[in-house]
């Protein structure tokens, strides 16, 4: 389980993370929700390394990695698949989702049969290059090479950003998928409530770089949920 206390981040002078507390389970989707600005990415980033944090600390699987660096979380199961996507256009497909065995020890560096399982169109692709890609292709690349490094936590930010209706709901399955198997804890960012809605086991909803609500989704009032989501 990932278990975030209290946790202030720093961006400069600005703060963007303001005493956020948290929970993640394996086997199931915890969805981050609310407007664009609120500190749901830095949520991410300070869950995986990207960012360090000022105060507070982060717990996953019963260890402090509070002061461990991004590779080093990835090592413990830690795995992002960023806003943007963040791509290497000019390596082809095959490549791209090689450069995640960089934080595998060599007997598991191969890409999982997972991956081409969950989006058959990479198999396809493997010797085009990534650039060459639609946004949606990348995406479902970029879900692919977070999942070759074998992640236990896996965060997502906003991966229906900008990607058309029929892969949303693949990239949407495969979440489903992957949770089902209580295996990994998923860690989901989204502003969109009606893809965020079907996947949910959990909300956390943010506003100004603190949780204002959190819990299941039978508990919170869907009209207030919406209403921090809308500008």
């Amino acid at each position: 389980m990932l278990e975030v206390e209290k946790i202030d981040l720093y961006y400069g002078a600005s703060q963007a993370l303001k005493q956020v507390s948290m929970t993640a389970k394996k086997g199931e989707v915890t969805c981050v929700l609310g407007r664009n600005g609120v500190g749901k990415s830095s949520l991410i980033r300070g869950v995986t390394g990207a960012a360090p944090i000022k105060a507070g600390r982060i717990v996953w699987e019963d260890k402090d990695i509070t002061r461990l660096g991004a590779s080093d979380r990835a090592r413990a199961g830690v795995a992002i698949v960023p806003q943007g996507r963040e791509i290497f256009p000019l390596l082809t497909v095959e490549e791209n989702l090689k450069t995640g065995f960089g934080m595998l020890p060599r007997k598991d560096r191969h890409i999982p049969d997972e991956v081409f399982e969950l989006f058959p169109v990479l198999n396809d692709m493997l010797g085009r290059r990534g650039g060459d890609l639609s946004g949606g292709q990348q995406q479902q690349l970029a879900i692919g090479r977070a999942l070759v490094t074998r992640p236990r936590l896996l965060a997502l930010d906003e991966p229906t950003e900008g990607i058309q209706p029929s892969i949303i709901k693949q990239i949407g399955a495969a979440i489903s998928l992957l949770a089902s198997r209580g295996e990994m804890a998923i860690l989901l960012v989204e502003q969109y409530f009606d893809f965020a809605k079907e996947l949910a086991d959990q909300y956390v909803v943010m506003d100004r770089g603190e949780v204002v609500m959190a819990g299941r989704p039978a508990d919170l009032d869907e009209t207030d949920v919406r209403r921090r989501l809308s500008v």
